[in-house]
């Protein structure tokens, strides 16, 4: 029963945050602030299903420059646990099909975020391109998940080196942002789910890689957001048991 009404809550307010968001970003389209705006909205849904979500960001995050974001991607819950820290004025880049999604499609396309063809190989190789043109065009962030799926309860998967070859090209640094374990977490059945903690770390530079290191950035920035991972799946774990989830270090 629990879930029948989580599933109704959850469509309800997508619904209407979509629709409304729409009406909204048609005053100024495009505006790539709209993303992290959304993107919070989309976060409270957290404790519809029960969740705890604790961010944490580093000093002076708010001001950070440009930079390319790489999170690790777990799975459709990334929507309300990652999308808490989104800070703008970040894009994300997604599937041209996500356009044909009602409500959310058309959302995601007007508050900025890109756009690109992963059917169409000859056009994918342009993508860093694209991806580099327009943060530098529009002064913009972007957020990246190197694992390129969902990686479902693998834990973190070997990443591609699109983000980085990207961050080099661009010449903006890296910021990895580490969210601790949701899979077989979550029970929409349940009415307590825990506590999910999404850390965004100190952004690592890129300027001593050349285009010949991008996979020896990829391993450095995966070797730091595994042992980050690990860190926080322990923390949560122990506060889990010890029934003290409440915030010890937000921002």
């Amino acid at each position: 029963m629990l879930s029948i009404v989580r599933f109704i809550i959850v469509v309800i307010y997508c619904i209407l945050v979509c629709i409304l968001g729409c009406i909204y970003c048609l005053f100024s389209p495009r505006n790539p602030r709209h993303v992290a705006t959304f993107g919070h909205l989309f976060g409270r849904l957290a404790p519809v299903f029960g969740l705890k979500v604790e961010t944490r960001l580093p000093p002076g995050a708010e001001n950070h420059p440009t930079a390319i974001y790489i999170g690790n991607h777990q799975n459709n819950f990334d929507m309300v646990t990652a999308a808490n820290i989104v800070q703008p004025p970040t894009v994300t880049v997604g599937k041209k099909s996500l356009l044909w999604i009602p409500f959310f499609g058309q959302l995601y396309w007007l508050t900025g975020n890109l756009l690109i063809d992963r059917d169409n190989r000859a056009k994918a190789h342009s993508t860093i391109s694209q991806v580099v043109t327009q943060m530098q065009k529009r002064k913009i962030s972007v957020w990246m998940f190197p694992e390129g799926t969902r990686s479902r309860g693998r834990g973190l998967l070997p990443f591609k080196t699109g983000a980085f070859h990207a961050a080099i090209a661009a010449g903006v640094p890296i910021i990895p942002v580490c969210v601790s374990n949701t899979s077989n977490k979550i029970k929409l059945n349940r009415w307590n789910n825990g506590l999910v903690i999404v850390e965004m770390l100190p952004p690592i530079d890129t300027s001593r890689y050349g285009k010949d290191q991008v996979r020896k950035l990829a391993t450095h920035c995966r070797e730091i957001m595994m042992a980050k991972i690990d860190e926080l799946n322990k923390e949560v774990a122990e506060r889990e048991a010890s029934g003290t989830v409440e915030k010890k270090q937000a921002n």
